[in-house]
């Protein structure tokens, strides 16, 4: 958690660009990213150095002699007027030219920052920037997990991102309830920022520390209230780190500043190779470019595509076509993430609760798909309040598995999440997720009775759903149980009208006696 001083230089930063006319935040996040980028570029060239000095091995220079300048040692140092043409002329040209030198051992990141560029054009405002960005602990895997997600958390704030942001505590369930191994290949085909793939990241850390790499502290919350921390280290993950580190994740997108975040988001938290890339994974040539990806590549997948409406059906890969004919990118991403699990694989992946009981011939072989050639595990309803002040839609995170069978399905309906669902939503004490947690264990285990459709965690049978044309909407099958109103008899509430009038008449006519 950001607290205290470094909260205060990085509000007062955001101000600063804010007062310098960058007022988008996602430009804001962008333009702090770049800078970071060249303070890791120059700490990890000098690890390297020292390392080579010790080990006598030669390493791949990110710097080559005529590019020394641009090391942020170096530059960091110059006057504003000096540093401003410097870093727009030199420092980012070297982003360019490190991409073009790199190979596919390097890291991606060096290739997303080929069209970087400096959008900061006062002086004084770069100083101040590059200043702050010196005093960060980047060299702490902890605190720059942290600070990377409080800066992120300006979007939020900022009400410009509600197409591809989700809810860190909704993301959270949906990695606790897929319960990730350190083994697994797990990939978001929409990535945005990497919140899936961070928090998965977090999630392994905290399952897989000992007692010793546990570390609890109180911190001061923005509320100015005392709570307990516990950091993880992910001590026990040894044996896994090269994995982690190079193949665990994987994300796909088309907007090259989500990209260049969700990369550095990874970085920051503590994976050294993230395996980020500029692709559309509904087009055709995802196939040709990724093609370990495309199929059958991952063990698990989270996801919450964009759902942008239709597409051009002549750049929709023609095998997710034969799976649903349709345009609509709800739709595809399904069939999409079929294609890319491995047999087995799992998902759990956001719906617009239209994939859910849509009537159209697309919607209900989707649903057919999931059903009877796959597993489909459970329908989780959201309450349409999540993703406000954005967007105001009913959604659902749906689980299934590749392959398999579909017996029964597990439907719970939430209604709340901790968070009021209105606009503002502020913190409130009714939620719901930590039992649907509990549940879907539960129900995974074979434990329990989820019989009463009464309770908003109930199951219903794959044949039950085939009879209703595939209809996964959770109201279908719910049942409600409507109180029993007992209301007067019309003749007793007659008698205490004329009650009441009579009186009335009698008081006018005191009142009119007093007024002779």
């Amino acid at each position: 958690m950001i607290t205290g001083e470094l909260k205060n230089r990085i509000d007062g930063l955001w101000t600063e660009f804010w007062t310098g006319g960058i007022t988008n935040p996602l430009t804001v996040i962008e333009q702090i990213t770049f800078l970071m980028y060249s303070r890791l570029l120059d700490m990890q060239e000098r690890k390297d150095e020292k390392r080579a000095a010790l080990t006598h091995k030669e390493f791949n220079h990110r710097f080559t002699p005529e590019e020394q300048t641009c090391r942020w040692e170096t530059w960091r140092h110059y006057g504003a007027e000096q540093m401003l043409p410097h870093v727009r002329d030199k420092v980012f040209r070297h982003f360019r030219d490190l991409a073009a030198r790199s190979n596919e051992q390097d890291s991606a990141f060096a290739d997303f920052m080929k069209d970087a560029q400096l959008m900061i054009q006062k002086p004084s405002l770069l100083v101040k920037a590059v200043n702050m960005i010196h005093d960060l602990p980047l060299d702490s895997g902890d605190i720059k997990g942290d600070l990377y997600e409080y800066l992120l958390g300006k979007l939020n704030t900022a009400g410009i991102n509600g197409q591809f942001r989700t809810p860190r505590h909704i993301i959270r369930l949906m990695v606790e309830l897929m319960q990730p191994k350190p083994t697994d290949r797990i990939c978001d085909p929409s990535c945005g920022t990497a919140g899936f793939l961070v928090e998965t990241y977090n999630y392994l850390l905290a399952q897989h520390s000992s007692e010793a790499g546990r570390h609890t502290e109180t911190v001061v919350n923005e509320k100015g209230e005392t709570e307990t921390q516990t950091v993880y280290s992910g001590d026990l993950l040894g044996p896994h780190r090269k994995h982690i580190d190079h193949d665990m994740f994987h994300g796909f997108d088309f907007d090259t500043t989500m990209l260049r975040i969700a990369t550095m988001n990874l970085v920051m938290h503590g994976v050294a190779e993230p395996d980020i890339h500029y692709q559309d994974a509904l087009s055709q040539n995802f196939v040709e470019r990724f093609p370990k990806a495309a199929k059958e590549g991952f063990d698990l997948i989270l996801a919450n595509p964009p759902f942008k409406g239709n597409l051009d059906e002549h750049d929709i890969a023609p095998e997710l076509l034969r799976t649903v004919k349709t345009k609509k990118t709800e739709l595809l991403f399904i069939a999409l993430i079929l294609r890319m699990l491995k047999t087995g694989g799992r998902s759990a992946t956001i719906v617009p609760d239209g994939v859910l009981f849509g009537s159209s011939k697309a919607h209900q072989q989707l649903r057919q798909e999931l059903i009877d050639h796959n597993q489909l595990e459970a329908v989780i309803s959201l309450p349409s309040g999540v993703f406000k002040p954005y967007a105001g839609v009913s959604t659902a995170i749906v689980v299934f598995s590749k392959g398999g069978r579909t017996d029964n399905v597990f439907f719970y309906d939430v209604q709340a999440d901790g968070y009021s669902l209105d606009d503002k939503r502020q913190p409130i004490q009714d939620n719901n997720l930590p039992d649907v947690l509990a549940k879907y264990q539960q129900w995974s285990d074979r434990q329990g009775d989820f019989s009463d459709r009464t309770q908003q965690a109930f199951i219903v049978p794959a044949d039950e759903l085939r009879a209703q044309n595939y209809d996964l909407s959770i109201n279908r099958y719910k049942q409600v149980v409507h109180a029993v109103v007992v209301h007067q008899d019309p003749r007793e509430i007659l008698k205490q009208m004329q009650g009441l009038e009579a009186e009335i008449v009698r008081e006018m006519a005191e009142l009119e006696g007093l007024l002779r």
